[in-house]
């Protein structure tokens, strides 16, 4: 048992960075938006804080095959009619066997179309570095199948003078909102920054793929917010995630209703089912704290024990602003 769920860690990893991988993404992607698209740049118009953990697969490497963590800060700049963002982020494949790290800046400009529709266009640019640990490598002749794995042997491999690499990247975006209904589009990586390490395939397409995200939802008003007290609403949204050949598409609603939150969703990967993601939160002024379980529905239900995400954001803006004439809420 042991064997077998190594070989099916190693395989996976090896489709992870082999294949140029895909981006993490959070699941509480409303609470990580910089991630999604640069154009949600300054959505407060205080500064407002955003950490993300996301624990994917617990039930692998000692709960640990994939980790990812991010944290961001943006704020919206009244007299440019712009929001300025940073974020950084770092994600941990098999306990150190393969990481990502970026630091990324973001911009967004605010076009008023008339009264109640705006457009928001947005940029990002940043570094991503890639490092690979050889030494946690498993090849398959250290792999015996009476006995296992012996770390000791000789893989027979030549290790590469060059296991880190520092690129460069880009990004764009551009969202539509009024009071209603949002919409929103971003490519990633219109660079196609090169973060590959082993050059395994020399046929393969170098870079990493254009990441396209489409999304958009609404904000159905339960209950006014006032000065006192905080509104509740009911907010319907859809995602669709495509770089290469992979792709995920969630679908489900957000609810807020006061100090407590919550959500469901359906995630598809291409053409099967992947999970239903639960979320759980409560919000107590400035402070905002959600979990979020992703309960795996494909072949591989009751191996992965699901993916565990936390986050916690700090806006800085006033709980009892009600002036803000938009349906995006959710991201704050």
């Amino acid at each position: 048992m042991i064997r077998q769920k190594l070989l099916l860690l190693v395989l996976a990893l090896t489709c992870y960075f082999f294949s140029y991988g895909q981006d993490p993404i959070f699941s509480q992607y409303y609470n990580a938006p910089l991630q999604i698209n640069p154009a949600f740049t300054g959505n407060s118009y205080a500064p407002n804080l955003a950490i993300n953990y996301r624990n994917q697969w617990s039930a692998w490497d000692n709960g640990a095959a994939y980790v990812t963590y991010a944290a961001s800060y943006d704020q919206w700049i009244k007299p440019m009619n712009s929001g300025f963002g940073v974020m950084v982020q770092a994600d941990d494949a098999g306990q150190g066997l393969y990481k990502t790290n970026s630091l990324t800046a973001f911009y967004a400009y605010r076009v008023q179309i008339n009264r109640n529709l705006n457009l928001k266009l947005g940029v990002e640019a940043g570094m991503i570095q890639a490092r690979l640990n050889w030494d946690k490598l498993i090849f398959g002749n250290m792999v015996d199948p009476e006995t296992g794995v012996d770390l000791n042997a000789d893989s027979g491999e030549t290790r590469p003078e060059v296991l880190n690499k520092t690129i460069p990247e880009i990004s764009t975006g551009v969202l539509l909102y009024s009071k209603q209904f949002y919409a929103g589009v971003s490519i990633k990586h219109l660079n196609r920054p090169n973060e590959a390490i082993l050059n395994i395939n020399e046929n393969l397409d170098i870079g990493l793929p254009a990441r396209w995200t489409i999304h958009g939802g609404a904000q159905i008003e339960l209950k006014k917010p006032t000065r006192n007290a905080m509104g509740s609403y009911l907010s319907p949204n859809i995602l669709f995630i495509r770089q290469g050949g992979f792709g995920q598409l969630n679908i489900g609603t957000y609810a807020n209703m006061g100090m407590v939150f919550g959500g469901v969703w359906y995630r598809r990967a291409r053409t099967n089912s992947d999970s239903v993601i639960v979320l759980v939160g409560a919000q107590q002024g400035k402070f905002k704290f959600g979990y979020s379980y992703d309960l795996t529905i494909n072949g591989l239900a009751g191996k992965t024990g699901g993916s565990h995400e936390l986050s916690i954001r700090i806006n800085l803006e006033d709980p009892g602003r009600v002036d803000m004439n938009d349906c995006l809420q959710m991201f704050r």
